[in-house]
């Protein structure tokens, strides 16, 4: 801790409880404060932003267990005592569950809760200085953990600025093809964050309907629609103290655009069918393979949400473009395969050189895939060129321009060219298609729909 005062936050609805509590703490030089009941109690909570809580658990507003909620949403550190008249098993578990630091039952002595209170104080020391130990190590190591592959210049620029923005609370936006790692950079991200400690957690917007998206993020309360049988927490709340990733943001209707801009400005979100706003604590990432600018000039994508998202721009270069880190890669995913106690697969000289031929157009994930399938079709320590996707063993594989019929094809016509490329090169096997776009499999159907690409 430090040499100032400790700060300890009094709350219960009987003046007279506060009053002689206020005295007695004071006498142990504590700085103290008081709030009358529940709802003033949550209120100071945020003004003082004390080291420690006192609080009844029974009150009208607001209870204890309301105290203790918000305490852990203001301040993950800050130290809760509830006290009670009333007590039994059932509450005094509810209460430590929920990460009450103790438990007492009215009347204590004077000298018990002096006692505990010194405890808890030394508990809440060791916790920050903790804390602060695990930044500093996050620090100094910064860059040598859960580093994404690759040593090429294009992709180390980029790892260097997510290195750099990590530490902030920064909005970032990461961008590129399918299948070149966004969530992998996010991950990243989080990991070297102050935040890292904190959960990280993700939604594929493009893959649920919007009412089901919507109650993901946001949560709902009872009833607010059919099989809404409880109150759920949305997403953007449980992953308080973390980073939230929202991948293909692309796909988000008009609707949910707007309830997520009010989220990000505001920081808090009102649950479906709720009428008050719960606050979030959370980095939001977005991650799209789409061009967000050529959608905000179609209309389908709000201008204002796109400024808020794209704080700190990642754009992510394709597989194509850094050859370099193929053989990288490529010996970590055979590292990865490797069963336990036996030696990693070799990729034999033609292997690896029809690797750094091919296109990549499925990128990262393309690459992974075709090695899981050529260490499924190989029984020796070296995968052959024969056991590659033919594809991947052509020599000139097809390309995805030979078909247009102008030289600057706009998006929607490169991207029908290359969904119906992918398609074919799979088969037909939408699924299979689905995973090599890096897709949801709904909206890879969607995509087939809308490009009549329903003979592929």
């Amino acid at each position: 801790m430090t040499d100032r005062p400790i700060k300890i936050l009094l709350v219960d609805d009987e003046a007279g409880i506060l009053k002689s509590l206020e005295i007695l703490l004071r006498r142990e030089d504590y700085e103290v404060s008081v709030a009358l009941g529940g709802r003033d109690g949550l209120v100071a909570l945020e003004r003082e932003r004390p080291d420690l809580v006192i609080s009844d658990i029974r009150m009208p507003g607001a209870t204890g267990l309301d105290i203790l909620a918000r305490a852990r949403d203001v301040d993950p550190e800050m130290m809760v005592i509830l006290m009670t008249a009333q007590a039994s098993l059932q509450s005094a578990v509810q209460a430590v569950n929920a990460g009450a630091y103790h438990y007492l039952q009215k009347p204590f002595g004077n000298d018990e809760l002096l006692a505990v209170c010194r405890r808890a104080v030394e508990a809440r020391s060791l916790r920050v200085e903790n804390r602060a130990l695990k930044k500093e190590i996050r620090r100094r190591t910064r860059g040598h953990g859960d580093r994404p592959i690759g040593q090429s210049s294009c992709f180390t620029e980029i790892l260097e600025l997510a290195r750099t923005v990590a530490p902030t609370d920064s909005t970032v936006l990461i961008s590129g093809e399918s299948g070149t790692g966004k969530e992998v950079v996010a991950r990243y991200i989080h990991t070297l964050s102050d935040r890292s400690e904190g959960p990280f957690a993700s939604i594929n917007c493009g893959a649920l309907p919007e009412t089901l998206l919507d109650s993901e993020l946001f949560g709902h309360v009872k009833g607010s629609f059919t099989g809404a049988d409880r109150d759920k927490e949305g997403h953007l709340v449980a992953a308080r103290g973390g980073t939230f990733l929202l991948d293909e943001i692309g796909e988000l209707v008009p609707q949910t655009q707007v309830k997520l801009l009010r989220a990000i400005q505001e920081r808090e979100v009102i649950p479906v069918g709720a009428t008050e706003a719960v606050p979030i604590d959370v980095r939001i990432i977005a991650a799209t393979n789409r061009d967000l600018e050529e959608q905000i000039r179609k209309g389908e994508f709000r201008s204002d949400l796109f400024y808020r998202l794209n704080v700190i721009a990642l754009v992510l270069p394709p597989l194509r473009d850094r050859r370099d880190d193929i053989p990288l890669l490529a010996r970590h995913f055979l590292e990865r395969m490797a069963e336990d106690g036996k030696a990693p697969r070799t990729l034999s000289k033609e292997a690896e050189q029809a690797l750094l031929d091919y296109r990549w157009p499925g990128n990262v994930r393309e690459l992974e895939n075709a090695l899981e399938r050529a260490a499924v079709l190989s029984s020796g320590p070296t995968l052959e060129v024969e056991a590659l996707p033919e594809r991947v063993r052509e020599v000139d594989p097809p390309g995805l321009v030979d078909a247009f019929d102008s030289k600057n094809p706009t998006m929607e016509v490169i991207e029908r060219a290359y969904i119906h490329w992918v398609l074919e090169a799979e088969g037909g096997n939408k699924s299979r298609a689905a995973e090599v776009l890096g897709i949801d499999p709904s909206t890879l159907y969607r995509k087939i729909n809308r490009y009549g690409l329903g003979d592929s």
